[in-house]
């Protein structure tokens, strides 16, 4: 994105952000999720780091919380009550921390020995002003520098000390988090549900109408909590850890679950173990507040925008985010229905990486309002498989396009039907002929990947994972654990045997192309002509890539086909059809870029010391797979067939022979024990 489209993204994010902020942190009402408010304004953050000279006094990252009701006193704050910048990921935790050292080495270095990790309340906060240890004040942070006195609501809550214990003489100002419990929001809940009255969004919405309440029996009524979580006055504190201390020395309640540690490895293990605890906390937490330690250190750090340098917001994944449409395209599935699959800007959903997103038909797409390159909402509550709910309309630039269902089949070019809601390819075949493509492309003699079995080439085909054999290799983690039924481990053990199948010897990529009546003894003798006919250009380990197959068999006619041994003239034009084929060239092209690579050793037979001779493998072999013989066989010159005969020489028989074993003794032939085997290839 150039400097002129971020300006135009930037002024369209702080319209809807202002939009969202004031009605969450003014009217409190909820009329986007927080989450994707957060996803709003790191999106907005970002683009002004990029683009500092974007940044303007009135943009949204340079703000705090709302304007004051006018119905409270005003306050004015000692000090300014900021807020945190969020991080989303270990990348932007990394982030913050190399821009905050890059910050505090420019005048004077300073290291960083611990941080203070503290749960991330989802609450309200307020600060609380005591003199000679008796509260005389509390206020909202308002916008940061003025807020709202709501002294005698925030006297209702039995976890605020009305009066310090061991308090020092003068002024003590601490702050911290109001917030209502799961337990007293579903009591709150149940008692407007016998009143007929609506039902409250959160217990953050709860929280914070009860405190701007005008009468103080109603914030009674609501059993609102509090936790400390900074000392503003200066006791002598020298870390944050002191500061909590002296807090609870003072008498103030503050959360139990903070701990220092040392560096990002800790506060990742902090944030994994907090979010374990997470759904068993008796209120909500949304992440973990991570600041440094030292009180000096954090001091010198400073401020930039609205957030303290020295502290940052480390979110817990979210379930709703915003991305951007980059494209949509369609899926044809097993019975030939025509899926429109959003193509999405990746994005981090719940935990995983979300690159698409199934649209189910044109319906849904009409009901969205959706556009390529519109702003959507993506969701993925409860590790669901990820959806789009809902079209951000205000972020549109006039650029996006509308989405037209094909009239034709992007697979063999038939036409397009619609059956109900649904759009079918009209060839019935259509769908079952490329999923069989797909079950040949990943079985033993092809690629091998055994993880890949028919049941869940199905499902990624259903879910617009893969459409044809070269998406195999894109998959990654992320979208296949979102999926019913996958988790963390299945998803890794498919990647990882996928990347593992990358290199493959050129007769078995030949006859993993599924070229009609080419088999593997074909593939073979194919493979060979080839390499010895056209020269292949490969690198000094004798890789060459798909693509340069093309270069080959462009040379290749029907008649030169035909002078290999046993391929005839049916065979010939099967093969030269298919490289003639533009869609069999473009998948070659996608397999170059997917970064498959073949090997191509193919040796000399004249005097190999198998050279004509014909092997028929019956059994199981203990050092080497039957796929593995049949390879170094013909690698020294023989032949392997599947039927025994009397052209036959040898019968490799390992453990658990079948019928072919009785065949071979009653035609004479020579029967060969591995061990045996093994001789012979030395």
């Amino acid at each position: 994105m150039d400097k002129s489209e971020a300006k135009i993204r930037v002024l369209k994010l702080r319209d809807l952000i202002d939009k969202y902020r004031y009605d969450y942190h003014v009217l409190d009402k909820e009329t986007i999720s927080p989450a994707i408010l957060d996803s709003l304004k790191k999106e907005l953050f970002d683009l002004e780091t990029q683009f500092p000279e974007l940044i303007t006094k009135d943009s949204p990252t340079q703000r705090v919380g709302g304007a004051p009701l006018a119905s409270f006193k005003k306050v004015q704050h000692e000090q300014k009550m900021i807020s945190l910048n969020d991080a989303f990921s270990s990348q932007d935790l990394e982030d913050w921390l190399t821009r905050l050292k890059n910050y505090l080495s420019k005048d004077a270095p300073l290291s960083i020995n611990s941080f203070y990790c503290d749960p991330k309340m989802d609450g309200l906060a307020v600060e609380l002003v005591y003199d000679d240890g008796a509260f005389i004040q509390g206020s909202t942070r308002g916008d940061g520098e003025v807020g709202e006195d709501i002294t005698q609501n925030l006297r209702t809550i039995e976890a605020i000390p009305l009066k310090l214990t061991n308090s020092p003489a003068g002024k003590i100002i601490a702050r911290g988090e109001v917030f209502l419990t799961k337990k007293e929001f579903a009591r709150i809940n149940k008692e407007q549900s016998k009143k007929g009255e609506a039902l409250f969004a959160n217990p953050r919405n709860i929280a914070a109408g009860s405190l701007r309440q005008l009468d103080p029996k109603i914030t009674a009524s609501r059993k609102l909590d509090f936790f400390a979580y900074v000392l503003v006055s200066d006791l002598g504190q020298k870390t944050l850890n002191e500061s909590y201390q002296l807090l609870n020395h003072l008498g103030f309640k503050t959360n139990p679950l903070g701990k220092t540690v040392k560096d990002l490895r800790d506060i990742f293990a902090f944030q994994k173990e907090l979010g374990k605890k997470r759904e068993h906390l008796d209120y909500e937490i949304d992440g973990v507040v991570v600041t440094i330690n030292e009180t000096k250190t954090f001091q010198l750090a400073g401020v930039v925008g609205k957030a303290p340098r020295g502290a940052i917001a480390f979110k817990f994944p979210a379930e709703e985010q915003t991305t951007v449409v980059e494209n949509i395209r369609v899926q044809i599935g097993r019975t030939g229905a025509i899926t429109p699959v959003a193509d999405l800007k990746p994005v981090q959903v719940a935990g995983a990486t979300i690159k698409h997103a199934t649209l189910h038909n044109e319906d849904e797409i009409k009901r969205l309002g959706l556009k390529i390159g519109d702003t959507v909402i993506i969701s993925r509550a409860g590790d669901v498989i990820p959806k789009i709910i809902k079209v951000l309309p205000e972020l549109r630039t006039g650029t996006e396009k509308t989405f037209k269902m094909p009239s034709v089949c992007p697979i063999d070019g038939a036409k397009i039907l619609k059956d109900g809601a649904i759009y079918r390819c009209s060839n019935s075949r259509c769908g079952a002929r490329s999923r069989q493509n797909l079950y040949h492309f990943v079985s033993r003699c092809a690629f091998n990947i055994e993880h890949l079995g028919p049941k869940i080439i199905d499902r990624f085909f259903d879910e617009g994972l893969i459409s044809d054999s070269a998406d195999i290799f894109t998959l990654e983690e992320d979208e296949i654990k979102v999926l019913e039924r996958f988790g963390d481990k299945s998803a890794q053990n498919i990647v990882q045997e996928i990347n593992e199948r990358k290199t493959i010897t050129l007769p078995r990529f030949l006859y993993a192309l599924g070229i009609r009546n080419v088999g593997e003894e074909t593939a073979r003798l194919l493979a060979q002509h080839f390499s010895t006919r056209y020269p292949l250009p490969a690198t000094r380990a004798n890789i060459i890539t798909p693509s340069s197959i093309l270069t080959a068999t462009s040379l290749v006619t029907i008649e030169n086909l035909q002078t290999i041994s046993d391929i005839g003239p049916v065979v010939a034009q099967s093969i030269f059809d298919w490289f003639r084929d533009s869609h069999n060239q473009n998948l070659l092209e996608k397999l170059s870029t997917v970064g498959i690579k073949i090997q191509n050793k193919q040796k000399s037979t004249s005097n190999a010391n198998l050279a004509s001779k014909t092997f028929v493998l019956t059994g199981t072999l203990k050092s080497m797979s039957r796929d593995e013989a049949k390879e170094k066989i013909r690698a020294l010159g023989g032949e392997v067939s599947s039927s025994i005969s009397k052209k036959t020489n040898y019968l490799l028989a390992g453990e658990n022979p079948g019928s072919k074993l009785a065949k071979a003794q009653s035609l004479g032939v020579k029967i060969l024990t591995e061990p045996e085997f093994l001789k012979i290839l030395k």
